[in-house]
């Protein structure tokens, strides 16, 4: 996913939460502990949980011009730095699969989006309140 990876990547998420050093090459096993073939392999590190509203608000906050983020996909897109155009919108609206009755109105594919990529933020692990979705 092209320009929702955008999106994701321009949150913060998919950030590891802790990093775990590398196993050691020279590992040795004391002569009486047993070995055991069934062990299971370590759990995978975290991603860490990302605050979208509080992410977006502090992006708002240095932005040049008001944005009206919380429901416009058009300014969520120019807050994040994205091209903002419809050609930007429809491809990506197809990128997530917007139903084509949709795709042919640009003002219901634009709510669509717009809480599309909400829930897919939400979705992916970020923080988003359930009065934006």
């Amino acid at each position: 996913m092209g320009l929702f990876n955008d999106i994701l990547n321009k949150l913060g998420f998919g950030k590891k939460a802790a990093q775990t050093p590398p196993p050691s090459e020279n590992v040795t096993f004391a002569p009486d502990s047993p070995v055991s073939d069934t062990a299971s392999p370590p759990d995978a590190p975290a991603t860490e949980t990302v605050d979208v509203v509080a992410q977006l608000e502090a992006m708002a906050s240095s932005h040049p011009e008001p944005l009206n983020w919380k429901t416009s996909i058009v300014d969520l897109m120019k807050l994040l730095g994205l091209d903002s155009s419809f050609t930007a919108r429809k491809a990506l609206a197809t990128e997530l699969g917007c139903p084509a009755d949709k795709m042919a109105d640009s003002a219901q594919m634009n709510l669509w989006l717009h809480k599309t990529v909400l829930q897919k933020l939400a979705d992916n692990g970020g923080n988003v309140p359930p009065e934006l979705l």
